[in-house]
């Protein structure tokens, strides 16, 4: 696979660095051994770096040797709060905590392509290099917005991408247009009344209360949203009770929605407030439910998606660059920043076959320098693209 010879060269420190990475996971916002390794690194390469947008994001700067385009390349830097299980000698050393989504290889992807650029200085323009933190569903997208990230570092386009375990190694796929779900996430609050196990007459039973809310809510989608409008609820927290003969006064459900249109959005979440106003009077308790907005619709720009492929096509193979045909119900927040820059995310796939998100998951290293060819390139190809090429 024809990566970048430069990269190919140093492919070993960077899988080095990525286990590293692995065996310290930090969750979101609390990112400070990683974004200080992040830091280190870039400044090695004489990358101009500043420090704490969005708390413990880091934003590197690089300028070409001649006038072009600011590409930014985006990797995000937070573990998921769950226990690795893979025996890896490079495995998580922190209790609880586990890059089992992969962001250890995109932060390596990412800081491979800085290296590069920074040593040859042969494109055009500017690359801004954007680590970000809290990517897990915390808003570290956001929190870089409102920290200024673009009024200080301006970007023409934006490109980033997320491993694919999927056992295709080097391949590259783009979804242009609504590419990943917007997401909501809720929280329901049942209160009713405690009571003995074994008189159940006397309580207003949250968890029979709850019960029967989880499997109406479950009817949304089904009848209340067009059945060609892609849209999925998933109730995935049920907390009541402590002991084995006391009924609970409380019970606790959380999930999320996931949706490409804000109007999907807004009739899920008007009939989850809906349904749980009409199993209170029923039920005679109080049922409170809190839902907000954390993603919206990830967008990749129709041109540059196919811009990007082009790029791919030239490290991967005619063959292993595809436009994808359908989006993904998984949500990314790299969507808030694409709602402000125009660009694309893709996916790169490697010969991994456990699921994001799985105990058991684990990243493919020979992803690295394909990765990190794949940033560079677009930063090099780019960043010489003449201004009247943007999308309007």
């Amino acid at each position: 696979m024809p990566v970048i010879d430069r990269i190919a060269g140093y492919s070993n420190e960077l899988t080095a660095l990525r286990h590293d990475l692995h065996a310290y996971p930090e969750i979101g916002f609390q990112e400070h051994r990683t974004s200080c390794i992040v830091a280190e690194e870039l400044e090695k390469h004489g990358i101009q770096v500043t420090k704490g947008i969005g708390g413990t994001g880091i934003v590197g700067l690089l300028e070409g040797n001649r006038p072009g385009l600011t590409i930014g390349l985006r990797a995000d830097m937070d573990a998921l709060p769950m226990q690795e299980m893979t025996n890896l000698p490079w495995a998580s050393k922190t209790p609880g905590m586990f890059h089992g989504c992969g962001h250890d290889g995109h932060i390596v992807m990412l800081l491979g392509a800085a290296r590069y650029l920074a040593e040859t200085r042969d494109f055009a323009g500017r690359a801004v290099f954007i680590f970000q933190p809290a990517e897990e569903g915390l808003g570290g997208a956001r929190a870089m917005i409102r920290d200024g990230l673009f009024q200080s570092f301006p970007c023409d386009e934006l490109y980033g991408l997320h491993n694919e375990p999927d056992g295709r190694l080097g391949h590259v796929g783009v979804k242009p247009g609504p590419a990943m779900a917007g997401a909501d996430f809720f929280d329901i609050t049942i209160k009713g009344r405690g009571s003995h196990g074994a008189n159940p007459h006397f309580s207003q039973d949250p968890i029979v209360i709850g019960s029967g809310l989880v499997k109406e809510l479950q009817g949304i989608v089904s009848r209340n949203i067009a059945p060609l409008a892609p849209a999925v609820l998933s109730v995935t927290k049920f907390n009541a009770g402590l002991a084995y003969n006391v009924i609970p006064e409380t019970a606790l459900l959380g999930g999320t929605v996931r949706y490409f249109s804000k109007e999907t959005g807004t009739t899920i979440a008007t009939r989850i407030r809906q349904i749980c106003a009409g199993f209170a009077l029923a039920h005679g308790c109080e049922i409170e439910a809190k839902i907000w907005n954390v993603f919206d619709v990830l967008e990749n720009d129709v041109p540059l998606a196919a811009k990007c492929l082009e790029v791919a096509a030239d490290i991967v193979g005619e063959n292993a660059a595809m436009e994808k045909s359908l989006p993904q119900m998984e949500s990314e927040d790299m969507a808030d920043m694409l709602r402000l820059v125009p660009g694309a995310y893709f996916t790169l796939s490697h010969g991994g076959q456990v699921p994001l998100h799985n105990p058991g998951y684990v990243l493919d290293d020979r992803i690295l320098p394909i990765g990190a060819s794949l940033l560079a390139r677009l930063v090099e190809t780019r960043g010489s693209a003449s201004a009247t090429s943007l999308p309007t």
